[in-house]
């Protein structure tokens, strides 16, 4: 049998695509030919839909007939909600989105439709309900009133207004809709991956974005932002930080926000501009203090292991200032992502083979009954 082993995949080519790169030699991550940083700076979550989906970025009137498409598919099926309100209360939030999304494919009457036009249609229908369903779930597992969606608030807008309960301020609304753009695609992560495996089967696109979520809730892939969160409640201040740092290196733990399998040693391009959009955000709030400890924490690590800090670590109190339980910030990754994982899936129905690997056996041969 030819081919190396390279454990975990590392470095292996598993497809081909037209819809993003990471140029780690230039610190560039490519969407369709265009640096998402700068599309991050200048465009809106509703551009990268269409430029994921579409393969171009929106005139005028496209993106409004996106957005007037979006939001006629908002609500959710009256039994999909019940089937929320009755999760058991210590239900993980990844594990009640993968089931929101899953209870979805009997609604859908184009499920079984892999063409190129349905496979559109069933996206935009997912990338209508899913935030429905995290900030929903949340609120049913919480006993927390349900919110319903507004269609006099932009798509991302309704996002968060429908996590927190409260009408987003200008730059709220804003740095939230940057934070969704630059989580909505990363060419092939583990979950990115799962779905393509699941869609070489010509499974469909709610069952390919289901296997997506059970991937992100993995500790090694998804989480971290929550985990940082965590420790910079625990640090407190900004005299205790670099102090809780070291302590958990001396003990061999993880910081969770840095290094990547990717950039490695190099800045992740998504984490400089969340630290830019944090500073302001962190100003308007008067928790500069945050800002500063997050500073700290990633001068420390770069001292002490040579890591940058990745998407995660400034996420993290991005979405802890905009009023995003810490619950939610893996789910709302995944509503992000969710774009990308969509536009991957109709890649890999569009032009498919099956995924079949082979193993390096280790084990023993010629044994007898």
């Amino acid at each position: 049998m030819s081919g190396q082993f390279q454990p975990g995949l590392e470095n292996v080519i598993a497809s081909e695509t037209d819809i993003s790169f990471l140029d780690v030699d230039h610190e560039e991550i490519v969407l369709r030919g265009y640096d998402l940083i700068k599309l991050a700076k200048s465009a809106s979550y509703l551009d990268i839909i269409s430029l994921l989906l579409d393969c171009h970025l929106p005139s005028e009137a496209e993106r409004s007939t996106l957005e007037h498409n979006l939001k006629n598919e908002y609500g959710l099926p009256q039994n999909v909600i019940s089937i929320l309100q009755h999760l058991p209360k210590k239900t993980h939030m990844m594990d009640a989105l993968r089931t929101g999304i899953s209870s979805l494919s009997g609604y859908e009457e184009e499920l079984d439709d892999r063409s190129k036009q349905a496979n559109y249609r069933k996206s935009i229908r997912l990338l209508a309900k899913v935030p429905q369903i995290v900030a929903n779930s949340y609120r049913a597992i919480m006993n927390l009133e349900l919110v319903e969606p507004r269609n006099d608030l932009t798509y991302s807008g309704n996002f968060l207004y429908m996590i927190t309960g409260q009408l987003p301020t200008e730059i709220e609304a804003k740095v939230f809709d940057q934070s969704l753009i630059v989580y909505s695609e990363h060419e092939m992560p583990n979950s990115t991956f799962a779905a393509r495996v699941i869609a070489s089967t010509q499974a469909d696109i709610i069952g390919a974005l289901t296997g997506s979520v059970a991937s992100l809730k993995g500790t090694l892939h998804g989480g971290a932002n929550e985990a940082v969160m965590k420790m910079l409640l625990e640090a407190d201040s900004e005299d205790e930080v670099e102090p809780l740092i070291l302590s958990k290196l001396l003990r061999k733990e993880r910081i969770m926000g840095f290094g990547h399998r990717v950039y490695m040693k190099k800045p992740d391009p998504r984490a400089v501009l969340m630290k830019e959009a944090l500073e302001p955000l962190a100003a308007s709030k008067n928790q500069k203090s945050l800002y500063n400890m997050c500073v700290i924490g990633e001068e420390v690590m770069k001292r002490e292991k040579g890591l940058y800090p990745n998407l995660d670590y400034y996420a993290a109190p991005v979405y802890y200032l905009l009023g995003i339980p810490i619950d939610l910030f893996t789910p709302v990754f995944l509503a992000a992502r969710t774009v990308g994982v969509c536009a991957h899936v109709m890649e890999q129905h569009e032009n498919n083979r099956l995924f079949r690997p082979r193993v390096q056996y280790n084990g023993p041969r010629g044994l007898q009954i």
